[in-house]
């Protein structure tokens, strides 16, 4: 059974994301990357704690070598008290450099720390904590083996036909300017799906993704065409970007294109701030504020 993750912790986080992530960690959405909110520079340093608990232990675990990131990163786990059905497990918790420690008690929303870049981040990804969780009789220090996680909240697709006008750019992305969250601030939102799911995980650049839905809707793949080993196709504005077997999908053998160029991929999350928009993954295509741009999504044979 997956553990609800409930909306009084997901709140406190501008984004979250069960599948962009290329870490077996996050198979089968075992584990969720939040995002905080961005300081007045931009930047986010802030790690508030999704939970409430004891810290049982800190301690500092090697990162893959990245030249934009330090030699390690930081492993904080934490017995759990709350909130919800969190009681009784230990939360694994990464990407904070603590400035807590074993025998700590810490309430939701206090800061464990401060935020850092690690080898596990591709040169696009946000800072973020990166959150499993465990049963008591887990081992808390193996990377894979957490709980599959659900969603306590009213996630809300939203239409997007793969246009848009580039509203902001980095180093190896850009946001563009659709689809626009029409409540900021408020309602979680992700790019709609052809089948209404919205959808989340790096595509292609990721070896897959996942399907989320509206809290209480049913089984995520009711009603939806079954391929006949029970699979189902996933696709958006028809074009056809893998299948899903329960929540999970694992992508066709495919690539974004802009303007019919193509690029790293697309990066699918789920956000409530007003500067939600498609984010496209192109370190080997600048593309400029201002620019716009139609994306679509193909076989890897029609490049």
């Amino acid at each position: 059974m997956a553990v609800t993750l409930p909306a009084e912790l997901l709140r406190q986080y501008q984004r979250f994301s069960l599948y962009n992530s290329p870490y077996p960690a996050h198979d089968e959405g075992c584990a969720i990357d939040l995002y905080p909110g961005a300081l007045r520079d931009g930047r986010t340093s802030a790690a508030p704690s999704p939970i409430s608990g004891v810290v049982r232990e800190t301690r500092a675990v090697t990162a893959p070598p990245k030249p934009y990131a330090p030699e390690h990163d930081h492993l904080i786990l934490v017995d759990c008290d709350g909130p919800g059905e969190l009681e009784g497990l230990t939360a694994r918790i990464l990407h904070v450099e603590p400035a807590v420690e074993a025998g700590d008690r810490v309430e939701r929303g206090d800061s464990l720390g401060e935020l850092v870049r690690a080898g596990f981040f591709a040169p696009w990804v946000d800072n973020h904590l990166h959150v499993g969780l465990r049963r008591p009789d887990q081992n808390p220090h193996r990377a894979s083996g957490s709980l599959p996680l659900a969603l306590g909240i009213d996630l809300r697709p939203l239409e997007w036909d793969g246009t848009g006008t580039v509203a902001s750019t980095g180093e190896t992305y850009a946001v563009l300017d659709a689809p626009t969250h029409p409540d900021p601030g408020e309602t979680f939102v992700g790019v709609r799906a052809d089948n209404g799911r919205v959808l989340d995980g790096g595509l292609p650049h990721y070896d897959g993704g996942g399907l989320h839905q509206r809290a209480g809707t049913g089984s995520e793949t009711s009603g939806d065409e079954e391929l006949e080993d029970g699979a189902t196709p996933v696709c958006l504005n028809g074009d056809r970007l893998g299948v899903a077997r329960g929540r999970t999908i694992a992508w066709d053998d495919v690539v974004v294109t802009v303007n019919g160029e193509p690029i790293t991929g697309l990066s699918l999350f789920c956000a409530r701030d007003a500067a939600f928009g498609a984010k496209l993954i192109c370190p080997e295509r600048p593309l400029e504020v201002g620019q716009r741009v139609r994306v679509r999504v193909r076989p890897s044979l029609e490049r």
